[in-house]
């Protein structure tokens, strides 16, 4: 008597929606960085992200929809995508706009209304998601940061600290990326650079410099991603002051190497992570 088939694998459960805590935090972090008065972004500039689930290049991601305007965000304007078909388009190294295309509408998951389209820079933060242990990410233009990376001494950035809270919220190492086609070739090309940083130091940078663009700011909260951003800004203000007084002098390594491991300092960043502004 022939076997009956096995009876087909039922299919995977939906995933559950996004908490509102979730939808609401993001849409807070993102109006906060769209404030005029911070000039770290205008019009539709910058883009926000926040993981749902999941670790490495599994789960999903909320991600601003393209044109959306930071300061005017509202939930409607958030895009809820997989990060595994993001991912997998990084391996194609034929992939062009269209494929791209293809893998927004594959990776986008639409529930009650059809979704706006995603950032074109949704492919970043996937990557910063996939290859990282930031669970939020905020991507913004700083006038004050991009004067530097627009400049000849952008690479200034990278050279070493300044000060100590600078080693405290942004880490004891940044990565200052080269300027690339943003989208698909900066995605590939950030991937490569963040698994260096990670053999290099052990760990994942927390704010990423990108020449003639901008800023990514890499944290586990919304309000430590803001902390980033604000230090950011501020260590770009400073290190142009220097630069126009005769030129900058960074914290020696030794002196740099005990800021990032004083048991104190340890406990204040813990602390600024913990109770950071709401």
């Amino acid at each position: 008597m022939t076997p009956a088939p096995p009876e087909p694998a039922a299919p995977p459960e939906p995933a559950a929606p996004p908490a509102a805590t979730v939808l609401d935090d993001l849409v807070a972090l993102s109006r906060t960085l769209g404030e005029p008065g911070r000039q770290l972004a205008i019009l539709a500039e910058g883009n926000t992200s926040v993981r749902l689930d999941g670790d490495g290049p599994s789960g999903r991601m909320l991600v601003k929809a393209s044109g959306a305007w930071l300061a005017r965000l509202e939930r409607r304007d958030l895009v809820e995508l997989r990060l595994a078909p993001l991912v997998a388009l990084l391996k194609d190294e034929r992939a062009g706009d269209g494929e791209v295309t293809r893998a927004f509408a594959e990776a986008t998951v639409t529930r009650d209304a059809p979704a706006p389209r995603p950032s074109v820079e949704a492919l970043l933060h996937a990557v910063c998601l996939a290859e990282t242990p930031a669970r939020v990410v905020a991507h913004t233009h700083p006038v004050a940061v991009n004067g530097l990376l627009c400049s000849a001494s952008a690479g200034l950035l990278g050279d070493g600290a300044l000060f100590p809270d600078q080693i405290v919220v942004l880490g004891r190492h940044v990565l200052v990326v080269p300027y690339v086609d943003p989208g698909l070739p900066l995605a590939r090309h950030v991937r490569g650079l963040l698994r260096d940083f990670a053999t290099r130091h052990g760990t994942a940078p927390r704010v990423l410099f990108l020449r003639n663009h901008g800023i990514f700011a890499l944290g586990a909260s919304r309000d430590e991603v803001l902390q980033i951003t604000e230090m950011a800004v501020k260590v770009a203000t400073v290190l142009q002051a220097a630069v126009a007084a005769g030129g900058p002098v960074f914290l020696t390594e030794a002196q740099a190497d005990r800021i990032d491991s004083r048991p104190d300092e340890h406990h204040r960043r813990r602390a600024l992570q913990d109770k950071g502004p709401s």
